[in-house]
């Protein structure tokens, strides 16, 4: 059953042709609805903050660096819809995937262990394998960005960042700083390694319920991200090195999505510690 809060006063009632339920979450981007066809078909509405919007142009050159999307596999992620302009503001729509956050299930049901942790990184490093072979770099990935759903993990929002970067909509820095890659502080180009670099920040956060570099005030963050190395945790086998590789503080020395995940699926499981725990059959959710 779609969890959901109620639509507020200022809220459209229709977006994209969809009635709106109700609010899935509220973040820096924007609100995203639960929509509902006329044949009952759900789906996801994101809609950008009025300030994000800027002019006419920028708003189309947007959804033009958004439509991108919908060429990546759909495995692992939620499919991209359609896109279009509600008082002067973009929408996304994309496939509802039900289910809470990795963020959430992590606060609520503690850090993942043996099956359930591995089964994430694989589902999580395959999902930016198939955003990179479409030519996308998807600049947010972490925790809030994971949906649990009922076949697996799923990314979400990949692409936004993107096109928010490639265009004049926003001027701040785009990302998430507990997960950003030190390249995405230091004004040089960013490419997939650095979504490699957050995602091993979101496995971290998956098995011991902290950041990765904390998430105090901006500056602290920052600097360890430039400057320190975070604790692994009990991370440990192939997805322990895995982390590490991906953390290396020099892009051209972190590994692929596709190099992760194959690493992953060759060697599974350690034999010891939270990797080996895969015997007690625990699930994701």
């Amino acid at each position: 059953m779609a969890s959901f809060a109620p639509l507020r006063p200022a809220d459209p009632r229709t977006l994209g042709g969809l009635r709106l339920l109700g609010r899935l979450g509220e973040g820096g981007q924007g609100v995203v609805y639960l929509g509902e066809d006329a044949d009952g078909g759900k789906a996801a509405v994101k809609w950008l903050r009025a300030d994000l919007a800027g002019d006419e142009s920028s708003v189309q050159r947007f959804l033009r660096e958004v439509e991108v999307a919908r060429h990546v596999a759909p495995f692992c992620t939620a499919a991209m819809l359609g896109t279009g302009i509600e008082q002067e503001r973009p929408y996304i729509v994309s496939e509802y995937i039900e289910g809470p956050s990795l963020h959430r299930v992590v606060q609520e049901q503690g850090p993942r262990t043996g099956t359930a942790l591995h089964r994430l990184a694989v589902g999580t490093a395959t999902a930016l394998a198939a955003i990179h072979q479409a030519g996308i770099v998807h600049r947010d990935f972490k925790p809030a960005n994971v949906i649990i759903g009922a076949d697996g993990p799923r990314v979400i929002d990949f692409g936004i960042a993107r096109a928010l970067n490639a265009t004049t909509i926003s001027q701040s820095v785009v990302g998430t700083p507990s997960y950003m890659a030190p390249e995405q502080f230091m004004g040089h180009a960013v490419g997939p390694a650095a979504d490699l670099f957050s995602w091993a920040g979101t496995m971290i956060f998956a098995a011991t319920g902290q950041a990765p570099f904390g998430s105090d005030t901006m500056p602290a963050v920052i600097n360890r991200v430039l400057n320190r190395q975070p604790d692994l945790g009990p991370l440990d086998g192939t997805l322990r090195e895995a982390v590490a590789a991906c953390l290396a503080k020099d892009p051209a020395r972190r590994p692929t999505a596709e190099q992760v995940m194959v690493r992953l699926l060759r060697h599974p499981a350690s034999g010891s510690g939270t990797l080996a725990e895969g015997a007690t059959g625990e699930s994701v959710a």
